[in-house]
């Protein structure tokens, strides 16, 4: 008789990755976009592109329809910012829990019903690549390593978040990736643990994958992303500060930070306020510029934004009362007509900033 290792019933298999992508193919141009789209994220990351990465959308890209409407209307104004901002739209699939609840489209597609990951792998893999073939790149949160590999070739930019940053297969997964990853600091907030992650993911590791022993390259656009931690921000000069002394000692290649506006960096009176995401962007960048040797460092900001302002409770809501048009079903979310207006004062603020670079002798 065969030991048991694993406690767990089989419930159906899943469709395989090239399954997946017969379904849902991307195209050719779409494909050559992504590889455009990285590799200018990379050159941010280098210094040799000066514009600002802005990473921005909604919490969970939830439902569907309401995430091409936001799509839509954030190429539209990509049009009017890409000379100053590289814009990236947040399609995140996949929402850690802190201890239990929904966790994401990928899992769960109808969070009114059970579970179902093949239709859930589905529903996400369609409408990440409606996203992209519609012009925009995306951004993921890597949570589920196993599952990714239907989805990563459409990601121009990854996430690995502040509860996994720490996990070895995480780091492993960054250090494999073809494309720029920020390694978030973890919920306590360590920010020398939070460049530890970075310097593993820039190096190399071998592991165990797709059921071959393989050895990765290294990742050296991996780069930290600041977002609060214990319930209070670190995005101050003194954390920057503290960051780059960091980087220096371990020598990462590309030193570069993403802060992250929300979750813990947004905390007014120990709650999450969407609103006060713009404030903060404007006090960093005003700082910043008194501060070129961290202004070098910081590369963009990521904002949690959507249709509709705030958010709704799930728990709180049924098939039948819960609003579909873009209001979110997790963390609450800057509207739409603050993130437009936000985007553009940005392009402004940051083109006046780098056009003195830019004029003749």
């Amino acid at each position: 008789m065969s030991a048991v290792y694993m406690s767990y019933i089989p419930i159906k298999k899943l469709p395989s990755v090239e399954e997946m992508i017969r379904r849902y193919p991307l195209s050719d141009k779409g494909h050559e976009k992504i590889m455009r789209d990285r590799q200018e994220i990379k050159h941010i990351l280098e210094g040799k592109d000066d514009r600002l990465l802005v990473i921005v959308g909604p919490c969970s890209a939830w439902p569907d329809e309401a995430v091409f409407k936001y799509a839509q209307r954030l190429k539209e104004v990509n049009e009017k910012v890409k000379h100053a901002l590289k814009i990236v739209m947040r399609t995140y699939i996949q929402k850690p829990r802190t201890t239990k609840g929904w966790t994401g489209p990928v899992n769960q597609p109808d969070p009114f019903t059970e579970p179902d990951i093949e239709a859930g792998i589905y529903y996400a893999r369609n409408m990440m690549v409606k996203v992209v073939e519609m012009g925009l790149p995306i951004a993921d949160e890597c949570l589920f390593t196993h599952n990714a590999r239907g989805f990563s070739e459409l990601v121009s930019w990854f996430a690995i978040g502040a509860r996994s940053s720490e996990d070895h297969e995480h780091r492993i997964f960054a250090s494999a990736a073809n494309c720029p990853v920020g390694m978030k600091n973890p919920t306590h907030g360590a920010l020398a643990i939070g460049v530890n992650s970075v310097v593993a993911a820039q190096h190399s590791h071998v592991a165990a994958m797709d059921g071959y022993a393989i050895k990765t390259s290294g990742n050296p656009h991996a780069h930290l992303v600041l977002r609060g931690s214990n319930q209070a921000p670190n995005y101050s000069l003194p954390h920057l500060e503290e960051v780059k002394k960091q980087m220096l000692l371990h020598q990462v290649q590309n030193p570069a930070v993403i802060i992250d506006v929300s979750h813990d960096n947004c905390l007014i009176n120990g709650k999450k306020d969407p609103g006060a995401q713009p404030e903060i962007i404007f006090e960093i960048m005003r700082y910043l510029d008194d501060r070129p040797d961290l202004h070098s460092l910081v590369k963009g900001f990521m904002i949690e934004s959507y249709l509709k302002e705030g958010n709704q409770k799930l728990e709180a809501c049924t098939s039948s009362t819960v609003d579909l048009d873009g209001l979110s079903i997790t963390d609450p979310c800057l509207g739409w007509e603050k993130t437009e207006s936000l985007l553009k004062r940005i392009n402004i603020f940051h083109q006046n900033r780098i056009a003195p670079f830019h004029l003749c002798p």
